[in-house]
C-alpha cells in the first residue's frame, strides 16, 4: 500500500520496481494529488499498469484528535464533502470502482468506518507493528526511524508474528530532511526477502468485506 497527499519523487521508482517485479500495488492519492498536473503522467501509468488506485481523502483532513481518538474534528457533513470531491477527482481519471479507503493520517474512529460504510466504502489501514508506516519520519523527530531500524522492525514482526495477510505501508513521497529514503529498500532487501519467507504479494478484492 501506498499513500501520497502532496509528495511522490519515489514514485516512479516504486512503479518501476512493482512491474520489474510483477507486483500489484494499491495507491491511496488525495484529491489535492490527482488534481496536481505534476502527478498527472504518474497517475495514468499507475492506472495503465493495473494497480488499484483509491482514495485517502480530498484535502488530507485529520478526522479526529490525537489524543482523544474518539473525539472527531470533523462533522459527517464535511466528510461526505471532502468525499465526493476525492472521488469526482479519481473519476477524471476514469476511476468509478474504488471502494477500498485509506483515511488521512491513517487516524479514524469507528465512527469514520460507519461513515464510509454509508458510503459504500471500506475503510482500510495498515497492519499495526509493521512498522513500515513511519517512513514519513525525519531525523529531529522524537519518533524518527532510520531506514534500518525500519527494516529490522518489519522482520521482527515477522519472525514473532507473521507477515501472512498483513497490510504493509510506504510513503511514495517523504520530507526532503529524510535521506534515506526507505523506499528504496524495496528492490534491494524487502521484496526478496520476503519472497525467501515465502511470501506471495496479493490484490484486494473487487468488493468489500461488508
Amino acid at each position: 500500500m501506498f499513500s501520497a497527499h502532496d509528495r511522490a519523487e519515489g514514485a516512479e521508482y516504486i512503479r518501476r520496481v512493482l512491474k520489474k517485479n510483477r507486483i500489484p500495488g494499491h495507491f491511496f492519492l488525495t484529491g489535492a494529488f490527482l488534481r496536481n498536473p505534476e502527478f498527472r503522467k504518474l497517475i495514468k501509468d499507475l492506472k495503465r499498469d493495473g494497480h488499484y488506485i483509491g482514495s485517502h481523502s480530498d484535502q488530507h483532513l485529520l478526522y479526529c484528535d490525537w489524543t482523544h481518538r474518539d473525539s472527531l474534528l470533523v462533522s459527517q457533513e464535511a466528510f461526505n464533502t471532502d468525499l465526493r470531491a476525492s472521488y469526482q477527482a479519481l473519476a477524471a481519471f476514469g476511476i468509478r470502482k474504488a471502494p477500498w479507503f485509506l483515511p488521512p493520517y491513517e487516524w479514524y474512529n469507528q465512527k469514520i468506518v460507519a461513515w464510509g460504510k454509508e458510503q459504500g466504502l471500506q475503510v482500510i489501514n495498515f497492519t499495526p507493528g509493521t512498522g513500515t508506516n513511519a517512513d514519513y519520519t525525519w531525523p529531529g523527530l522524537p519518533n524518527y526511524r532510520s531506514s534500518d531500524t525500519l527494516l529490522a522492525r518489519l522482520f521482527r514482526y515477522d519472525d514473532q508474528h507473521s507477515l501472512k495477510g498483513a497490510f504493509l505501508l510506504i510513503h511514495p513521497g517523504t520530507d526532503p530532511r529524510r535521506t534515506d529514503k526507505f523506499y528504496h529498500l524495496l528492490d534491494s532487501t524487502i521484496l526478496p526477502t520476503l519472497r525467501k519467507r515465502g511470501y506471495r504479494f496479493g490484490r484486494l478484492p473487487d468488493q468489500p468485506f461488508h
